[in-house]
């Protein structure tokens, strides 16, 4: 018999509001003997039904709502069913990048604490929710079966789970093949046309920044016949795609060595390592380093400068000194790209930073484009969460 978390009318209140989260301080009690990532029914203390979820008692997210439609029972063909909407979505959406694409994105997708992205034929997953832990033989082969009925053949499945996250709910962190070990751990996918390897051993995430590549391919028109600086390169993706879209030169700036290597690799893979200048450096510094007027167009694309809320402020002062220098660099009509990954650097907080860079420096912005992530990693107005990268591209007056 299912197992019942009981919580009070403040939980009840958000999940009924939308929320897929159940936090710790909202449950009243819950039945004897329910262990880590058994799958509960959510009640009111008069027992009506909220939402089934995973239950996860050591974590303050105690539980991740996975449906609150009491005949929706979260079996076998649940799974399935939720696996194939978000599939088929992708393959909806994404188009010539349904190679390359991620196409499970957790809660936006309805199923939490599991990520799987595709590079070619493999997928790599992570998943950061006992309750996913457990059915995760079931959810692989039934994701294989669905690309199989596309037309698309999967030869392996990685999993990148040394994530923090999961030991919060007491999950081992590892990494490796779950099937087709003997695949190579390096492919080359063709993003928008552009041929990138990616490591999925060893690369960041799961191996590639995929929720760039519509922003990537939107700077290419700016850049057109700019001197262009992209910051915080990694493997180089805004750089290529400038180049690609007819920059006069770009230089790419990152203090990683593996990283720059990579992305030399890449450029010559797609013939622009001769548009490309590749400076190991650490970015604040160049950028204090760099002449005004020495480039046409900045991106700046910068890890996350916070991942908690404690240090939203320190992040905001980061994200400040480089979009001022920047703007402080860039001559009369230059283009400013300039985002941020950090769900706890909201929206709006981040349009605040940049409109005090802007009038710190005596500058005035003329808004050309506001995105967010690809259509892959799809946004849940209900879950501000997953509302994450804000990508802005603004042309620089002076006052």
């Amino acid at each position: 018999m299912m197992k019942t978390v009981i919580i009070d009318e403040t939980g009840e209140k958000f999940l009924r509001g939308g929320q897929v989260w159940l936090y710790s301080n909202n449950v009243l009690r819950v039945d004897p003997e329910t262990a880590n990532g058994d799958t509960v029914a959510v009640r009111n203390e008069t027992g009506d039904f909220i939402a089934y979820g995973f239950y996860a008692p050591e974590h303050h997210i105690c539980v991740r709502v996975l449906s609150s439609d009491s005949t929706e029972y979260p079996d076998t063909s649940f799974f399935r069913k939720r696996l194939e909407q978000a599939i088929h979505f992708r393959y909806e959406h994404m188009k010539e990048n349904f190679s390359n694409c991620r196409l499970v994105f957790g809660e936006s997708d309805g199923l939490p604490g599991l990520v799987i992205d595709r590079y070619n034929d493999v997928l790599v997953t992570q998943i950061s929710s006992a309750g996913m832990e457990r059915i995760k033989d079931m959810i692989y082969k039934n994701a294989e079966e669905i690309l199989a009925g596309l037309g698309e053949v999967i030869r392996a499945v990685y999993e990148r789970n040394e994530i923090a996250v999961r030991s919060r709910e007491s999950l081992p962190l590892y990494k490796g093949f779950y099937s087709g070990e003997n695949h190579p751990t390096e492919t080359v996918i063709i993003e928008n046309g552009i041929k990138i390897y990616v490591d999925f051993e060893h690369g960041q995430k799961t191996g590639y920044f995929l929720d760039q590549k519509s922003n990537r391919k939107l700077l290419r028109n700016y850049a057109k016949g700019k001197k262009v600086l992209d910051t915080f390169t990694h493997t180089g993706g805004f750089a290529l795609n400038c180049a690609y879209g007819g920059a006069s030169f770009v230089t790419a700036v990152d203090l990683s060595k593996t990283a720059l290597s990579q992305a030399k690799r890449n450029a010559v893979l797609n013939g622009l390592d001769a548009k490309i200048e590749f400076v190991q450096a650490d970015v604040l510094e160049y950028l204090d380093l760099a002449e005004p007027g020495g480039f046409d167009m900045i991106i700046l694309d910068p890890p996350a400068f916070t991942k908690s809320r404690r240090t939203v402020n320190h992040a905001y002062n980061g994200y400040k000194r480089i979009n001022k220098r920047a703007m402080e660099i860039l001559p009369e009509g230059g283009i400013l790209a300039t985002c941020s990954c950090s769900r706890y650097m909201e929206t709006g907080l981040f349009e605040t930073m940049i409109q005090e860079s802007a009038e710190e420096t005596g500058k005035s912005l003329k808004t050309l484009s506001v995105t967010f992530q690809n259509e892959d990693h799809p946004i849940l107005p209900e879950l501000k969460n997953t509302e994450y990268l804000k990508f802005f591209v603004f042309e620089v007056h002076s006052k």
